[in-house]
């Protein structure tokens, strides 16, 4: 039996594959029972329990991600048993809905390209209203450039913590690997803040999370740059200087990688005055200092095509790795 689990867990180029195709056709659509969805329900529950029974602290994040891995590993291992059991196609089946039901390329590329769509119809509320759904700002005082700027700064930021960690996860350690990533990566999203109430109990999602990105963050620098190096009107210097350079200013110690590289990458400045909560928190500036502001229809486009073609690469190199193991 342990043969047979490990056997249905190893990951598979052709599952790869057909996972990232599917997450660049279909993106992420909104249902009930999505993978995602019921981590996150289950991490609310599991919460409130151990909060009832005192566990508010260090040792109450430790068990939340204790609890809420081994149930999603078992959540996946028996579907995964089950299709074994009733035909081969279904294992397949499982396998790439797990693998794809994990990538967040295809929903974030869309999601961008409806915010830009709203902009170039003269629509600033629509366009607003839509990226109040990737950032967590004050849009209603988001011009036309400062939309266009956080929509190209989301691509940026959420590449390798929704695209390219996943699948290098995946390869490294198949489906188990996977699942404990997205675990800890919903973790980060609901409990990983730096408030009273999750200080010390978000403390391992958070600090998960940034291990579990920190070379992915790193690799998906270098990935930006070689696409950058390929593409018209793209920078390949100015993307591996911005991120060396710039990457600390943002918060974290991943994110700033990518979202810099991205901004030296097209050869636009990023960020710019933010406002939250009716306060001015920052009105500095990522990428050369010598480009002008990120502002126009090209400059996300531009975006698109650069984060897309970086997604790309990242997915070869994870199938030349597999390859290369079998």
């Amino acid at each position: 039996m342990e043969r047979v689990l490990i056997d249905l867990c190893r990951p598979h180029p052709v599952v790869l594959i057909a996972a990232v195709g599917v997450d660049l056709i279909a993106g992420d659509p909104v249902y009930a029972f999505h993978p995602i969805r019921i981590i996150g329900r289950l991490s609310s529950r599991l919460e409130t329990m151990l909060r009832r029974a005192g566990a508010d602290g260090y040792g109450g994040g430790i068990a939340l991600f204790a609890l809420l891995t081994a149930a999603a590993l078992a959540g996946v291992l028996f579907c995964l048993v089950v299709a074994a059991a009733l035909s081969a196609a279904l294992v397949w089946l499982v396998q790439v809905f797990f693998a794809y039901s994990f990538l967040a390329l295809g929903d974030l590329l869309r999601h961008v390209w409806r915010v830009e769509q709203a902009l170039s119809a003269g629509d600033l509320g629509g366009a607003r209203e839509r990226i109040s759904a990737l950032v967590g700002r004050d849009v209603d005082r988001m011009d036309v450039a400062a939309c266009r700027r956080a929509a190209i700064e989301s691509l940026g930021e959420n590449l390798t913590d929704g695209f390219t960690s996943p699948i290098a996860w995946y390869a490294v350690g198949g489906l188990p690997a996977l699942v404990v990533f997205k675990v800890v990566s919903t973790m980060d999203s609901m409990v990983g803040y730096k408030t009273p109430r999750y200080l010390r109990f978000g403390w391992c999602g958070a600090r998960l999370d940034d291990l579990m990105n920190y070379p992915t963050a790193r690799a998906t620098w270098l990935l930006i740059a070689a696409a950058a190096a390929i593409l018209p009107s793209c920078s390949a210097a100015k993307a591996l200087r911005a991120g060396l350079r710039q990457h600390a200013i943002l918060p974290g110690p991943n994110s700033g990688w990518s979202e810099a590289a991205t901004a030296g990458g097209i050869q636009r400045r990023l960020v710019g005055p933010i406002w939250m909560n009716g306060q001015l928190v920052t009105d500095v500036w990522i990428g050369d200092p010598r480009d002008p502001p990120a502002q126009t229809r090209s400059d996300v486009v531009r975006g698109l095509w650069l984060v897309t073609t970086s997604g790309l690469a990242a997915t070869g190199l994870a199938l030349a790795a597999l390859m290369l193991s079998r």
